[in-house]
């Protein structure tokens, strides 16, 4: 009987590439942990490395103005104030564009949205989302908010036909329309929640959070009271 045991397998260490990939599908796994810094540290210092190498970041996603709509939006999300600058200062943009371009369930989420947004600006007001007033902008993205209060999107799932047994072969079907917004409301929420975390992985968000690094700065996660506080700062406030 030979007294040789197997050889270890040894693991290849994962490419910028591979990181990249499960980052991005672990945002839209269910039940993800809260965002973590070694998660933004990882994406940053991509975007971070190309802006070095090449002089600029190259979107790896997003059409020219599609790329201007995400600045735009990440902007009027964290804009800028007396303590620190604003998401598009702390890279906000190209972290979500990385992120989008691993995962194709995120590229469409953003994608889809963008194209929404678009469509219902011009039929409010004959303009393109980055063409429009800044009041018309936000009047539009404070509606969204709105519409996807809990405490709305639990009443409207109340009325749905599923809630009762005599009606569980259509549980898709309610008894109130959907609102117009909807397909908007779900691009924003992933466009809020994905600024603040790539606000607070930055260098930015870090020193404007006031946290101090450590040893363990590689397993920090973005708190979920930090995440609320950045919301209701934002003019966008409210989830």
């Amino acid at each position: 009987m030979s007294d040789h045991s197997p050889e270890p397998e040894i693991r290849q260490p994962l490419t910028r590439r591979q990181m990249l990939e499960r980052i991005a599908l672990a945002l839209t796994a269910g039940g993800v942990a809260p965002f973590e810094f070694a998660w933004g540290e990882q994406v940053h210092g991509e975007a971070r490395e190309e802006k070095e190498r090449t002089g600029a970041y190259q979107p790896k996603l997003f059409k020219p103005h599609e790329y201007r709509t995400i600045q735009r939006l990440a902007e009027l999300i964290i804009p800028a104030d007396e303590h620190s600058g604003s998401a598009v200062d702390a890279g906000a943009p190209e972290f979500i564009d990385l992120l989008c371009s691993r995962n194709p369930e995120l590229a469409d989420i953003y994608t889809g949205g963008l194209l929404w947004l678009e469509a219902q600006m011009r039929q409010e007001h004959g303009a393109s989302f980055l063409e429009a007033t800044e009041e018309q902008q936000t009047s539009l993205l404070d509606r969204l908010v709105d519409e996807g209060d809990p405490e709305k999107v639990e009443g409207a799932r109340a009325t749905r036909y599923g809630a009762s047994e005599d009606y569980q072969g259509f549980s898709t079907y309610r008894i109130h329309p959907v609102s117009d917004l909807a397909p908007g409301v779900r691009f924003f929420e992933w466009m809020r929640k994905m600024t603040v975390d790539a606000f607070y992985t930055s260098p930015i968000g870090i020193e404007d959070m006031g946290y101090q690094g450590n040893k363990a700065l590689g397993q920090y996660e973005v708190p979920e009271s930090i995440i609320q506080e950045a919301l209701r700062r934002s003019p966008f406030g409210g989830a």
